[in-house]
């Protein structure tokens, strides 16, 4: 006998998970099955876990590697191939090391006669997304089908993930150089001309002095504000660590003007596709919300998510339950009303990602146009205070001489 983590779902689709004692897996499996219950998953419990399945957690895999392993794998499936025989021909080939352990791994489970859905949750390195796909494509029996939708999911998040990088990546080259241009300039060049000034003994006008005293000031603690700025930095970093901290970042994120709304809309973007995807993929919507949850990096979204799982867990519309929480935008509970309200909310859902994505997108673009002119010219006008400021003396000079 041995004790078993159980989930599954009830006649009103209602999502349990409670520990079960069994003989094995398929024995607690057929068990809830004859009841008429879905089993989502059972496993060993976590303190005999290791032991028994061999987990070993090796870190995050590399998503787009993941995707073409997928993409593979779903080829060889639909090509009549069993899940096992896939599995090896592929683990062979794989380049990158932590995948490939990870597949050695999930083979030597399957071949045992674990689910792939439960060895691919055992490693703890996958997306949450696509191990809860895996298991309602083991029990619809359109496995193929769920993967590829999980792979065009995934292509589509990274590809407007790349454009919003590649969107950033000029504003902030042009930062950069602009603090390496002032750190030159207050390090550097104000020195020098503080040391020639000083052996003239000339008299300086009042902004000379100010530029001076500052450069001179950092320049003789630049390692002292350097170790500052490191210790705050990495300060900071060991406060978001903590959930609190999280939830208080992105709350502060969410009020920044312009930069706050697009962060909010990226966020809903990101939820209705993966709504979407896992309710197209046969997930009922309260797992669908669980799981949604736990695959987002935002903590103020992910407490919005479980307070809106909890909601319609009592018997309340998404639309409903998603206004209550006060962090959604008034558009996409509309149009996640009238998805319910006509019954197509998956279809819906991905109406939203789409809209939302592309509202970025265009934001981002209007918001960055205007912020490249601005360092611009703010570069332009600390260059010529530098400048009025270092030669000022050098004209009162001239005139005297």
């Amino acid at each position: 006998m041995g004790e078993f983590v159980l989930k599954y779902a009830d006649a009103q689709g209602l999502v349990h998970q409670q520990v079960e004692t069994a003989e094995s897996e398929d024995d607690l499996r057929q068990r809830y099955a004859d009841r008429g219950l879905l089993v989502y998953s059972v496993r060993v419990r976590r303190s005999i876990q290791a032991l028994e399945l061999g987990v070993k957690r090796r870190g995050r895999i590399h998503l787009e590697q993941f995707l073409i392993f997928n993409q593979q794998f779903v080829t060889l499936i639909r090509a009549g191939l069993p899940i096992l025989k896939a599995l090896e021909l592929l683990r062979a080939n794989i380049k990158n090391r932590k995948l490939a352990a990870h597949m050695d791994a999930i083979y030597n489970d399957v071949k045992t006669g674990i689910p792939v859905s439960d060895a691919f949750r055992a490693r703890q390195a996958f997306p949450p997304i696509y191990t809860t796909s895996l298991m309602a494509g083991e029990k619809s029996g359109s496995l193929p089908d769920v993967i590829d939708r999980f792979v065009q999911y995934q292509k589509v998040a990274l590809a407007i993930r790349k454009k919003i990088v590649v969107s950033l990546i000029y504003p902030c080259l042009l930062v950069t150089l602009v603090l390496c241009l002032i750190l030159f300039l207050v390090t550097y060049v104000v020195p020098e001309f503080a040391a020639l000034y000083d052996s003239m003994d000339a008299t300086l006008p009042y902004l000379t002095q100010l530029l001076v005293a500052f450069g001179v000031t950092f320049s003789e603690h630049l390692l002292l504000v350097s170790a500052v700025t490191a210790g705050i930095v990495f300060a900071f970093a060991a406060w978001l660590r903590s959930e609190t901290a999280r939830d208080s970042f992105d709350r502060f994120k969410r009020r920044i003007p312009i930069f706050g709304t697009i962060w909010v809309k990226y966020q809903v973007a990101q939820i209705s596709r993966l709504l979407s995807t896992l309710l197209q993929g046969g997930i009922p919507l309260v797992q669908a919300l669980e799981t949604a949850g736990e695959s987002l990096g935002s903590k103020l979204m992910q407490n919005a998510i479980q307070q809106s799982r909890a909601s319609v867990k009592e018997g309340q519309a998404l639309s409903k339950s998603m206004a209550q929480t006060g962090v959604f935008p008034e558009l996409a509970i509309e149009m996640v009303y009238v998805g319910e309200s006509t019954g197509s909310l998956p279809a819906m859902l991905n109406s939203v990602a789409e809209f939302f994505e592309e509202d970025v997108h265009t934001r981002m673009t209007a918001v960055l146009s205007l912020i490249e002119p601005a360092i611009m010219i703010f570069m332009g006008m600390f260059v010529a205070f530098v400048l009025i400021a270092l030669y000022l003396p050098i004209f009162t000079l001239a005139e005297r001489i």
